[in-house]
């Protein structure tokens, strides 16, 4: 059985850890299915949008305590750890910010460690009322190794961060959505079709626009305000040249709904 699931249909492709008897915790392989399932996305302009879920009743428990205890019995020193996030773990967050395309994250379950972490690098991100969020780190005497001290404050606030990563405590749904962590909270059983059709939505829009739109919020956020004015002139000025933006003036002139094609 294949450790992750990928599958492409109407502009969306869908990933889907599946481990869950696991609780959907990194391996190697699916380490490495990740990543190629990733930069499929990145280059197959038909594929408009991405989401990402996990099989089972667990989205994702991080790491596999089990075997990372397996290696630390069996000589693993600390710098091979390290070794291995930046071989590995890391190279799933760095892939994605090559990925200029909405990718939109299914929480289905508890997200717990560099679950978690993976949970935040979604463009938005929805909850199952089961869900559950925990940086688990600290329960193992660990820190958050895969992003999350850098994502987690820009998302929630430094002080609320702080009291997740030393506590590891569990945040629920509900307090989820509350403090910005998550978009919306949906019954177990609404969280796909709701997380699709979102999908859908952005697959049939207007592609360009919503793939710069997102280049242009992540590089405000390490940019002056001026320095942001000016890239979205540029940007402006990329759009109006498209068949899209075309088709969107005449649609609106006309009363009538566009139809994008996605150039």
């Amino acid at each position: 059985m294949s450790e992750l699931l990928f599958e492409t249909s109407g502009g969306i492709a869908t990933i889907t850890l599946n481990r869950p008897d696991s609780g959907n915790a990194f391996t190697t392989e699916m380490l490495a299915e990740w990543e190629r399932a990733l930069r499929e996305c990145i280059a197959d302009d038909a594929i408009r949008a991405v989401v990402l879920t996990g099989a089972g009743r667990i989205f994702c428990s991080g790491g596999d305590v089990k075997r990372m205890a397996r290696n630390a019995a069996g000589g693993q020193t600390a710098w091979d750890r390290g070794q291995y996030l930046i071989n590995h773990v890391h190279r799933i967050p760095l892939t994605l910010q090559e990925l200029d395309k909405p990718y939109i994250v299914a929480v289905n379950g508890a997200a717990t460690g560099a679950g978690m972490d993976m949970a935040l690098m979604g463009d938005l991100r929805f909850a199952a009322e089961s869900a559950r969020f925990a940086e688990s780190y600290i329960k193992v005497g660990f820190v958050a190794g895969d992003g999350g001290a850098w994502m987690l404050p820009r998302l929630i606030g430094t002080p609320k961060a702080l009291e997740m990563l030393w506590t590891g405590d569990f945040v629920s749904a509900e307090e989820a959505e509350r403090i910005g962590l998550v978009n919306k909270v949906l019954p177990d059983d609404q969280l796909m079709s709701h997380t699709m059709a979102v999908a859908e939505r952005l697959a049939n829009g207007p592609t360009v626009a919503i793939r710069l739109m997102k280049r242009m919020v992540r590089q405000g956020a390490n940019s002056s305000f001026p320095e942001a004015l000016t890239f979205a002139a540029s940007c402006t000025g990329v759009v109006a040249g498209t068949e899209d933006y075309r088709e969107a003036t005449a649609a609106f002139a006309e009363k009538r709904k566009p139809v994008f094609k996605g150039r």
